[in-house]
């Protein structure tokens, strides 16, 4: 059963949400100020950083009476496997986002002087693009081996 903590936790972070749009609400001079948009997303983002650290040790401390399942959950393995997967995609998404940053304006500038381009220059975009799936590819047979 949740304790009195546990049941007002979720509803201390709705407050941390809702409270800039409250304070911009009730000062209209307050929303055209950027310090102060600044000052309530820091504190939003704070709030739930501490919401989210306080239910994680929660969650240890729970866990701490179950048998493991397998041998790898809960280690550092099973963290650096994750770590790897999120690598993985990325660094692929980074490097697609870079292919199709070079192919798609010159893809578009072959297209403009001769139509008859178009099947040639879109393969190249393309290719840039099947790079981030084979990395997200990776990625997911990297978390089922977890």
């Amino acid at each position: 059963m949740l304790s009195i903590f546990e049941m007002f936790l979720p509803l201390i972070a709705v407050v941390l949400a809702i409270l800039p749009l409250i304070i911009m609400a009730r000062n209209p001079e307050a929303s055209k100020n950027g310090k102060v948009k600044l000052i309530s997303q820091t504190s939003i983002f704070a709030g739930v950083f501490v919401l989210a650290m306080v239910f994680q040790l929660n969650q240890f401390s729970l866990a701490a009476g179950e048998v493991a399942v397998n041998a790898i959950t809960g280690t550092n393995a099973q963290g650096l496997g994750f770590l790897a997967a999120a690598l993985a995609t990325s660094a692929s998404a980074i490097g697609a986002g870079i292919a199709v940053a070079a192919a798609a304006p010159a893809a578009i500038g072959a297209i403009s002087e001769n139509s008859e381009n178009f099947g040639k220059a879109i393969i190249f975009v393309a290719l840039g693009e099947g790079v981030a799936i084979y990395g997200l590819l990776i990625s997911i047979l990297i978390i089922n081996k977890l």
